[in-house]
């Protein structure tokens, strides 16, 4: 059976691809719970669809994503899909300016908050024998760039966090699916140490690509699962 309108939980709602997610999930006529520690741009995200439900969050705060889950599960009784889309990233992301403090602060943010958000929904899930989370990674993973150390760690540790999640959950119906998304014009790209060029930025992802992509595979049959999937924009990658 194919998912068209299930519940689903956005995690990082607040802008970019998370925000584009959220929207076109709804359009789609799924109930879309929206998380984000921004409760203004919630708000506004919420008004443009009835089927949108703003819950103020940080992903990286446990006792938040406890209340996060609970508030999908109490307003429809399940939790079919989680989209962790939160992304952090620093201007001093240099070796030479890196400090451990800002390595941990990328960490907490990228990686931390994704464990954190899947081992809440987890219990659901295996209750209900099925469900499936999707994790936002980057093209960098797969084509090392200057994004730095700390922003490539965590990405890279989110696919190993989503593949031995899968094995761990198989037995339950959980699938786990990393998208590895390339440039993509979202508010990240202002924390680059050296603005993006136009004529580059005119050739980027836009959000709602991603969104499209998390679509496709919510719509899959649980029986089909696709465990990693590149979107790169066409001018730009070879």
């Amino acid at each position: 059976m194919t998912i068209t309108n299930g519940t689903a939980i956005i995690v990082g709602a607040s802008s970019g691809m998370g925000a584009a997610t959220a929207l076109t999930l709804a359009q789609h006529g799924w109930r879309v719970f929206a998380a984000a520690r921004r409760r203004e741009r919630l708000d506004q995200l919420a008004e443009s669809h009835e089927q949108i439900t703003p819950i103020v969050a940080d992903a990286t705060v446990e006792a938040d994503v406890a209340r996060m889950i609970a508030t999908a599960v109490e307003a429809t009784g399940r939790v079919d899909l989680l989209v962790y889309a939160t992304g952090a990233n620093i201007p001093d992301r240099a070796l030479t300016r890196l400090t451990p403090a800002r390595w941990q602060e990328l960490l907490t943010a990228n990686l931390t908050g994704a464990f954190l958000c899947t081992q809440q929904v987890l219990p659901v899930m295996r209750q209900q024998q099925g469900g499936l989370i999707i994790y936002l990674s980057s093209a960098a993973v797969q084509r090392p760039d200057v994004s730095g150390v700390a922003y490539q760690a965590s990405k890279h540790g989110m696919v190993g966090l989503a593949h031995g999640t899968r094995q761990e959950e198989r037995a339950n119906g959980i699938r786990t699916s990393v998208i590895f998304p390339g440039l993509c014009d979202t508010e990240i790209l202002q924390q680059r140490p050296v603005p993006t060029p136009q004529d580059v930025l005119s050739q980027a992802l836009a959000p709602e690509d991603v969104a499209a992509a998390v679509l496709f595979l919510a719509q899959l049959s649980p029986r089909a699962l696709v465990p990693e999937l590149p979107l790169v924009p066409t001018g730009l990658w070879s």
